[in-house]
């Protein structure tokens, strides 16, 4: 009859307790906190006060909604927002456009190497900072010695004043909107694609030989949670967008370039009144959060 079963010796590992795990998660927590947290509840409370950082003196008394009630009755505002909505309207479609045409060509089979390569390259505009790419562009656009009047002129076109008239410099900032997200969109389109179960597509290709039917009945399930994910987080890149636009134009010529981020930093840190850029902050967050809401009810579904 064999003996009983010796339990092995154990030792408990004395550099792990109950607050181990805290310890572990408590740097990203913190950094979120003070990153994302704290600013947020901050331009809250701040957007209820007469914040003036020019005017200390005056002190920083709670008005209620009279912040709020200045920004909606801001002509230029609403302008600025306008001017968003309508640089918004006409980057993501051609982006959302080019970035499937692109997945849709690295779907197919073959071509290992180039693939690869084109996969690598396409993480480069995503890996550009913004400010990087604002300064790319203001050498690009260039009136004297910009790549874009270089071509301009090969073309038989002429050179244009890209960054020095109001139509030019819109385009030249949709351009290189363009130029830095669309691998982006690439990426998520080829991840979808890349979910789609092989025999499915071998059974389709079977039943037709239409790339739409193919596109609309067999892949684009599987594309629209990534799509959902792409818009939402593309609606909230535009209205925040700052940096690669005050690098090329500051805002202009005039009014062209002056998209909501720029005009709430204007106000913010050129007029110095806090008060009433925290309340367009906090406005532009609930127009993203409802944004992103209409999305995930429209578009998301989940693949059975």
């Amino acid at each position: 009859m064999p003996g009983p079963i010796a339990k092995p010796n154990i030792r408990p590992n004395r550099g792990y307790g109950r607050w181990t795990p805290f310890w572990f998660l408590a740097p990203a927590v913190l950094t979120l906190f003070i990153i994302g947290i704290y600013p947020t509840l901050f331009a809250v409370v701040t957007s209820f006060r007469r914040y003036n950082i020019a005017r200390p003196r005056d002190g920083f008394p709670f008005i209620g909604l009279e912040n709020y009630t200045s920004v909606l009755t801001d002509s230029t505002f609403w302008a600025s927002l306008f001017l968003t909505a309508k640089f918004y309207v006409t980057v993501l479609p051609i982006e959302v456009a080019l970035g499937l045409m692109i997945a849709l060509l690295l779907h197919k089979t073959g071509m290992g190497f180039l693939k690869s390569l084109a996969r690598v390259t396409l993480v480069v505009p995503l890996a550009t900072t913004y400010a990087v790419v604002g300064l790319i562009g203001r050498l690009i656009f260039n009136r004297d010695f910009g790549v874009a009047n270089w071509f301009l002129d090969r073309v038989g076109i002429g050179a244009l004043d890209w960054l020095g008239s109001q139509t030019g410099a819109f385009a030249a900032i949709v351009i290189m909107d363009i130029w830095q997200w669309t691998p982006f969109c690439a990426l998520i389109f080829l991840a979808g694609l890349s979910m789609v179960p092989g025999e499915i597509e071998e059974a389709a290709r079977l039943e037709t030989s239409s790339k739409w039917a193919m596109l609309k009945h067999v892949q684009l399930p599987y594309l629209m949670p990534g799509l959902t994910a792409l818009l939402i987080l593309r609606s909230a890149d535009v209205l925040k967008l700052f940096d690669m636009v005050f690098v090329m134009t500051r805002g202009g010529p005039g009014s062209a370039t002056d998209l909501v981020s720029i005009y709430i930093q204007r106000v913010g840190f050129r007029v110095f009144d806090l008060g009433t850029a925290s309340a367009q902050a906090i406005l532009l967050l609930i127009i993203t959060i409802l944004i992103s809401r209409l999305y995930i009810r429209v578009l998301y579904k989940e693949v059975n």
